[in-house]
């Protein structure tokens, strides 16, 4: 029979995970609630209490948030997720039995995840430390070699190191926090830390270069300091490569020192057929192995494998402990390990090195992929796609965009030193892997930077695979999507250039340079004038910048228009994001001046008006008061009195005439409104025909080369095609000033004063105001 308690605790795991996972939302009332009720603020605790489906209510709202959408990207839990789960609740559980009972039951949880770690990674006799801090194995290792090479260490402890000063050998492809953390916990100094340079000049530019390793070894044996512990890679943290780690061995069996391996390669030991480079691992003293992300297991603690002589050591060291309840620490492994068995571990792993073998094949079905077998030969002119792994049956695919510069044929190739090339390139793939990881979100892709290459685009399935549920369809989706982008890239870095030399040649623009903008680059409208201080013209500058990145979003077109980086040096800019292959950029450049100048004479228009209508305004209260003058001589005082003038108007109506007024804004002066009548019945004859205008053919967008001799297609430019997109936004043009680049039909004489005409100002109306004239 099984214990009521156990079968009890493995239900409530199983329906709090159901609720967690749920993602059911409350009710209306309930958001309510707790908008009223509580917000981060917490509260104090309730006298009753809650029940557990309220507590795991207020779990989920804390861990979903307010996004009632749960757009957020949660890691994939599996059934082995829900063993390691359960294994934190039975190791609160266990911790309750009688002592013996206890030590027995904790004694055969670490034997047997021990037994069964070594034999599934092949490291015979190998003892094992569980640790929550992938870090803490290799500390606690560095502390059992001080005890073996410092005799006296447990005693006297620091002051041993001083006479001969113990070395830390890293390469420079590790994890770079990882030495210094070493010293710190260890209390040595940074000058105990040796960086062992990768090779430069032959093999591979991400192995540990084991000549000059030989060579720093010596050199500090001669000046009297210890070399103590070697930290080898079978996997790098950026791209995964794997250092010669048999050499490195011998190397470290003649200087009497310890080799550390670590790294994510080292998953490939569970198979049948794994790499000699990474076989060699199973001979080093010890390594690191992180089975959580591998096998997809949340919680479960790193494992340290090693091999030493002396317990006593080793528990001096902390990698063994007299208190079982840190033996606890392997019970989430030792279930999942049993839940998922030797098949489903292998499997597990198997299928990671699968999809990193797919999407290599794949990339090498496309002309614009290089791989690593290629490198060293000479390539085609068009080399999109540059390959960056150690070995091909690597599980770490690390690969880059890249394109020869000669493979432009508008002479927009890149100028200029190698390292604004590669910032641009860095860029353009900074960009690319974002696309991957927002399209192909089950793909894992992310961006990793390269101290050689630059930044790349990394896939490292045994990572992420189990977490996010990759599949193989997964991985045939990014490649799709890469294909799509891979001409975009290419566009981009060719009409790069040609657009920064057309942005040059006029004077009305400026180029904003920023070599890590992921597009065409950036542009400013200067405006023209020179009679302003230094404040003024920088309003003018921002508001004609702001109102043409509006007029830009507005356009029928595929380019994106935006303010540009975040910390963008530059102010008041415009960016353009990427191009396309028919994208025509004189007509992109054209357009924007057009769009500056004519935003410019708008605001010069807009800031004359207020002294236009202040003087207009000036004048029609002179004539107002003097046209009621006129009619006081007139009419006579006598019918200005209210009771006497009605009565004199009864017996005796005066015929005063109405003298209508307009008020003309471009000259701001009042005119007659005699000449709108005498030509109102010609206006409606007469009506000034349509100024012929461009159409663009049905679904071109703006900014598009079409193919020459096209009779669908009109032959003009730009500005006749975006007639029609600013007629109805383009304000009112004094008759006086020229054609603005952008056309606009020009209204006839009569439609123009009709335009002009605001109200008309009748005489004999003593209530008259300048109110009423605006």
């Amino acid at each position: 029979m099984m214990d009521t308690t156990l079968a009890e605790m493995g239900n409530h795991l199983s329906d709090a995970m159901k609720i967690l996972e749920s993602g059911k939302l409350e009710t209306e009332q309930v958001k309510e609630r707790k908008k009223l009720s509580w917000k981060d603020i917490p509260g104090p605790l309730q006298g009753d209490g809650q029940d557990v489906v309220s507590i795991l209510q207020l779990v989920q709202n804390l861990m979903h948030g307010d996004d009632d959408k749960q757009s957020h990207r949660m890691q994939y839990v599996g059934e082995q997720g829900h063993m390691a789960l359960l294994g934190h609740s039975l190791a609160a559980y266990i911790s309750v039995l009688d002592r013996e009972r206890f030590r027995k039951l904790t004694t055969r949880i670490l034997s047997d995840t021990t037994l069964w770690l070594c034999r599934l990674f092949k490291y015979e006799n190998g003892s094992a430390y569980y640790h929550e801090d992938d870090r803490d194995g290799v500390l606690k290792v560095c502390r059992l070699v001080i005890n073996t090479h410092y005799e006296d260490y447990a005693t006297e402890g620091f002051t041993v190191l001083s006479s001969k000063q113990p070395i830390i050998y890293q390469s420079a492809a590790c994890r770079p926090d990882l030495g210094q953390h070493l010293c710190s916990q260890l209390g040595l100094p940074l000058s105990s830390l040796c960086i062992v340079p990768c090779n430069t000049m032959f093999g591979s530019l991400h192995q540990m270069d084991v000549a000059l390793l030989d060579k720093l070894i010596k050199d500090d044996r001669e000046s009297g300091k210890i070399p103590l512990l070697l930290i080898a890679n079978a996997g790098t943290p950026g791209a995964g490569h794997t250092d010669k780690l048999s050499r490195l061995k011998e190397l470290c069996v003649q200087s009497k020192m310890w080799l550390h391996v670590e790294g994510v390669n080292l998953a490939t030991l569970a198979l049948g057929q794994a790499s000699s480079s990474v076989t060699a691992a199973t001979k080093c003293d010890s390594m690191t192995l992180t089975p959580g992300p591998w096998l997809g297991l949340p919680a479960v603690p790193a494992v340290t494998l090693y091999r030493h002589d002396d317990p006593a050591l080793s528990l001096s060291a902390g990698l063994t402990s007299s208190q079982p309840v840190e033996k606890l620490r392997a019970l989430p492994l030792w279930l999942s390990l049993q839940y998922l068995g030797h098949d489903g571990i292998v499997e597990s792993i198997k299928n990671a090195t699968q999809l990193s073998q797919q999407l290599l094949e794949h990339l090498k079905t496309l002309a614009s992929i290089k791989t690593s077998d290629v490198l060293d030969r000479e390539v085609s002119l068009v080399e999109a796609l540059h390959m960056v792994e150690d070995e091909l049956n690597s599980p770490v695919v690390v690969f880059r965009f890249s394109q020869d510069n000669s493979a432009s044929s508008s002479g927009g190739s890149l100028e200029g030193n190698v390292a604004e090339e590669r910032e641009i390139l860095d860029a353009l793939n900074r960009w690319l892997a974002e696309q991957l990881a927002q399209q192909v979100p089950m793909s894992g892709v992310d961006v990793v930077e390269l101290e050689d290459e630059g930044t790349c685009v990394r896939f490292n399935p045994l990572m992420t695979a189990a977490a996010f549920g990759t599949q193989e369809n997964d991985v045939v989706s990014l490649v799709e999507k890469l294909g799509e982008m891979i001409p975009v890239l290419s566009c981009t870095l060719r009409f790069r250039q040609d657009f920064k030399d057309d942005v040059l040649q006029q004077a009305s623009l400026s180029y904003i340079e920023d070599l890590s903008w992921p597009g065409l680059g950036g542009v400013r409208y200067e405006p023209r004038n020179t009679d302003l201080d230094e404040d003024q013209r920088k309003k003018r500058v921002e508001r004609v910048n702001s109102d043409l990145l509006k007029k830009l979003k507005e356009l029928d077109t595929d380019l994106n228009f935006s303010v540009g980086p975040e910390f963008c040096e530059e102010k008041n800019s415009i960016f353009i994001g990427m191009a396309t292959e028919d994208l025509d950029v004189d007509e992109l450049v054209e357009t924007i001046v057009s769009l500056g100048r004519h935003i410019e004479e708008s605001g010069k228009l807009f800031e004359n008006m207020t002294e236009v209508v202040m003087r207009g305004i000036q004048e029609a209260q002179l004539q107002l008061q003097k046209a009621n003058e006129e009619k006081l001589i007139e009419e006579g005082v006598l019918r200005q009195i209210p009771l006497v003038g009605s009565m004199l108007n009864w017996f005796s109506p005066v015929q005063a005439s109405v003298k209508g007024r307009t008020f003309n804004l471009a000259e701001g002066s009042l005119d007659s409104t005699e000449p709108v009548y005498n030509v109102k019945a010609q206006m409606i004859k007469e009506s000034s025909p349509d100024s012929p205008s461009t159409k663009r053919f049905p679904g071109q967008k703006l900014f598009r080369r079409h193919e020459a001799g096209s009779d669908s297609i009109s032959d003009a430019s730009s500005i006749g095609q975006l007639d029609e997109s600013f007629r109805d936004t383009a304000p009112i043009q004094a008759a006086d000033e020229d054609v603005a680049e952008v056309p606009q039909e020009r209204p006839s004489h009569a439609e123009e004063e009709t335009a002009l005409t605001d109200q008309r100002v009748p005489e004999g109306q003593d209530t008259e105001s300048s109110d009423a004239l605006r």
